[in-house]
């Protein structure tokens, strides 16, 4: 059977890096995006991230579904968001997992993807401005 692709690679990075933005903005911590690509078959990268209570990983769930959907991306599927201890969201070439904290350690994504490189997602900071100038 062949692998189903959505999107092109660039697309897929893309994606990722947006949805890992989106977990920030939606107060998830210890977020990595993995890049997949030359260690599975099966999807290009996992976006891994830790929320603080069921209700607000739901709501990361959510968001990260409606931004797919408006980029044309839908989520494939979603399990896991009954008990919001661990949310794997699919969408083909991206899979996100949103972990509480005890899930997070205990699975421990990040060591069974070793192998994988990390995709540098964080938006670039802008220098403050420089206050003794503006005198």
């Amino acid at each position: 059977m062949p692998v189903r692709r959505a999107t092109s690679k660039n697309s897929a990075r893309r994606f990722a890096v947006q949805a890992a933005r989106l977990a920030e903005d939606c107060n998830g911590s210890e977020i990595i995006v993995l890049d997949l690509r030359h260690v599975s078959p099966v999807t290009d990268f996992f976006v891994i991230s830790t929320g603080t209570s069921g209700r607000q990983m739901r709501t990361t769930a959510e968001e990260l579904a409606a931004y797919g959907k408006s980029v044309g991306q839908p989520v494939w599927h979603i399990e896991g968001k009954e008990t919001g201890q661990w949310i794997v969201l699919d969408f083909v070439d991206v899979v996100v997992h949103l972990f509480d904290q005890d899930r997070r350690h205990y699975y421990d994504l990040e060591l069974i993807w070793g192998d994988a490189p990390r995709v540098n997602w964080q938006r670039k900071r802008r220098a403050a401005p420089d206050r003794a100038n503006d005198e």
